[in-house]
């Protein structure tokens, strides 16, 4: 075996698991329903390939060869672990998959389904977005773990039991029926915005434990909008976060620091990206109904426009949140509502808007809330209690850019 061969051997197996990964998983696990034992059986044929490729070289079709090779192991450890009535039937059924004859054209794309399962309202809201990652994209558990912030332990021990709520609840592998299609998209839709978000929020993709989540959460965006293509929604989140992706390089300066979106330098911006945005959002608004997605792109969208008009046309963004606030009238929603109405009547106006939500306890503990609180006492002369509100915001900050970015804000009320 020559290094060349091995790298190239490892090269091919790589590039199967990124694409078909999720498509082998949630074919053997489709009519199973046993997510563990086929990431098990794949495991083993990524193993067998990378042992065998270097020396008999690359099949044809590798997706069809890991899927036979995983399939045959998928029948030897049922074979070994199962031994009632109803454990052969089992064994019987996995059998008579692995006598078909089945090429890479004819392996069906279930990964949809498989992402529906693993957003089934049965299944806890807090680790869907974690479950979709490692059964469809493969991360493993302390990776995820890493990403979300919680021990590679309790991560596993959440996943694990993921798995086995879908198996013994019977969770179905299926595209809900238009009639319920909504609801069960809309949790799938979260899962896959939740993967981009811990990604989004290291803007130069340096850490470790979110580094790829946005790309691969575009990734995840891009194969929903394939699968379901008239869907308004799906079009609406990969636009969202194709808008908010393109300004990645815009976000800090050549110094590292913070640059808000009203400062960023337009030119830095992915004007493809930008483009590719506002065409899907353009698809998903000629379907005619309107969620929330398209009303958080359409936001980016009027944002985006002062890439041609040098200006922010802030009316049309308070109207916006206005429709936003109504369909998902959350927190954060009313937060950035506040401060567009301050940019379009002023920071009074805004201010107010603002102080209707001190009753919010969720509030308490939220930098951007009290960040917009600071800005807008601030531009009203207010300095002590600016100040105040800056160095509360400053405390809840983990970002050192952001933080060094509001302490300079707040040093500048004194001069």
């Amino acid at each position: 075996m020559t290094a060349t061969g091995s790298d190239t051997a490892r090269a091919v197996a790589e590039a199967a698991a990124r694409q078909s990964y999720g498509k082998l998983i949630a074919y053997l696990s489709a009519r199973s329903r046993d997510v563990a034992g086929a990431e098990d059986a794949l495991a083993d044929a990524f193993a067998a390939a990378l042992e065998r490729w270097p020396r008999t070289g690359v099949p044809e079709k590798p997706e069809a060869w890991l899927l036979a090779v995983a399939r045959r192991r998928r029948v030897d450890a049922v074979r070994r672990r199962l031994t009632s009535e109803a454990g052969r039937d089992h064994l019987k059924l996995i059998a008579e998959e692995v006598e078909a004859r089945m090429t890479d054209e004819d392996l069906p794309d279930e990964r949809l389904r498989l992402m529906f399962a693993c957003a089934h309202p049965a299944i806890e809201s807090g680790v869907r977005a974690p479950l979709i990652l490692q059964t469809v994209l493969g991360f493993d558990a302390a990776a995820i773990a890493s990403a979300f912030l919680v021990s590679p332990a309790t991560m596993g021990q959440r996943l694990v039991r993921a798995k086995t709520r879908i198996r013994e609840t019977g969770i179905p592998f299926r595209v809900p029926e238009r009639a319920e299609l909504g609801e069960r998209l809309d949790a799938v839709l979260e899962a896959i915005y939740a993967t981009f978000a811990e990604g989004w929020s290291d803007p130069a993709g340096t850490e470790t434990r979110r580094r790829n989540l946005a790309t691969e959460g575009i990734w995840l965006g891009r194969l929903v909008a394939s699968l379901l293509p008239d869907e308004p929604e799906a079009l609406g989140l990969l636009s969202l976060m194709l808008f908010a992706e393109a300004r990645r390089a815009a976000r800090r300066d050549a110094a590292g620091d913070y640059v808000p979106l009203a400062e960023q330098d337009c030119a830095l911006w992915d004007h493809a990206l930008v483009d590719e945005a506002e065409a899907l959002l353009g698809r998903a608004a000629s379907r005619g109904i309107i969620g929330r997605y398209q009303l958080e792109a359409a936001v980016q969208s009027a944002h985006a426009t002062r890439r041609r008009t040098g200006r922010t046309d802030w009316v049309a963004i308070r109207e916006l949140y206005d429709a936003l606030l109504s369909v998902a009238g959350s927190p954060v929603v009313a937060i950035n509502r506040a401060v567009a109405i301050a940019e379009a009547e002023g920071a009074a106006a805004g201010l107010a808007a603002l102080y209707v939500l001190g009753d919010d306890k969720r509030l308490d503990d939220y930098q951007p809330y009290w960040a917009a609180r600071a800005g807008l006492l601030a531009r009203l002369g207010q300095v002590q209690l600016a100040t105040d509100a800056y160095e509360r915001a400053i405390g809840l900050e983990s970002d050192p850019a952001v933080r060094r970015f509001l302490q300079g804000k707040r040093a500048a009320l004194r001069n």
